[in-house]
């Protein structure tokens, strides 16, 4: 087997289901399946014995189910990565908990399939470990548990995040979402993605354009999203024009 292949478990009480995701697997080059399981006790066995990169886990099984297994499996030191695939949409929020990197709804599709695995690469296995000392839900998404169910955010699509009173909301792409995180517990948990301008406001770092100054002398911040403009702090504006200079190129 070539070794650059990353390694794949998958773990589903449904042979149909276990067939697809292996046809699946088999049109993607850069993954080999290194087995198959049926139940979490069995999942785990096989993980202790094959050492898979990547497991593709199922929800509800007889025995232990794909929640109990995972809560074992991010207990390991080494824990592989995991991505759900299930037929439920209810147990994202838990499966997050778990520090899940994916969570695909059956009929798995192949775009998504692959965009989850590919995720997978983005983050090593010493990174997941210290990923659990963090608030931070998945890998390249923030899941935020609305009146609507459960909204996933891409963070390549967070504009900005503004405080007011005791919720915080977000701007992103396809529109706006209130969700209860503070400030502080998204600025530590995304790091690279956003930067504080103000006590009140986190920007993201991709949607920076630039400073101006307002007629009555403010710093503003201009985005790459429309027109917005957003109040930059005087305790913050050093180190916002400290980040341009590292970020922007020189004209």
């Amino acid at each position: 087997m070539d070794s650059t292949h990353k390694r794949i478990l998958i773990v589903d009480d449904e042979p149909l289901a276990r067939q697809r995701l292996q046809r699946l697997l088999d049109a993607l080059p850069d993954y080999r399946v290194c087995g198959e399981a049926v139940d979490g006790n069995d999942a785990l066995r096989q993980i202790a014995e094959l050492d898979p990169d990547i497991v593709l886990l199922d929800i509800r099984m007889p025995g232990l189910d794909g929640m109990e297994t995972a809560d074992r499996l991010a207990r390991l030191q080494s824990p592989p990565a995991l991505i759900f695939c299930t037929a439920y949409d209810h147990y994202a929020i838990q499966a997050f908990d778990v520090r899940a990197i994916a969570y695909l709804l059956k009929p798995v599709r192949r775009e998504a399939l692959a965009d989850a695995l590919a995720r997978t690469g983005q983050v090593n296995r010493v990174q997941l470990q210290a990923l659990q000392q963090v608030p931070e839900p998945a890998v390249g998404q923030l899941a935020v548990k609305t009146h609507r169910g459960t909204e996933l955010i891409n963070l390549n699509e967070l504009q900005y995040c503004e405080a007011d009173q005791k919720y915080v909301t977000l701007h992103h792409s396809q529109g706006e979402t209130v969700c209860d995180y503070t400030l502080k517990e998204l600025e530590q948990a995304y790091p690279n993605h956003l930067i504080r301008i103000h006590r009140h406001t986190l920007v993201g770092t991709r949607f920076i354009r630039g400073l101006r100054r307002s007629n009555d002398g403010q710093t503003l911040l201009a985005l790459t999203c429309g027109d917005t403009l957003l109040t930059v702090s005087r305790r913050h504006a050093a180190g916002i024009r400290q980040w341009l200079q590292e970020h922007q190129p020189s004209p």
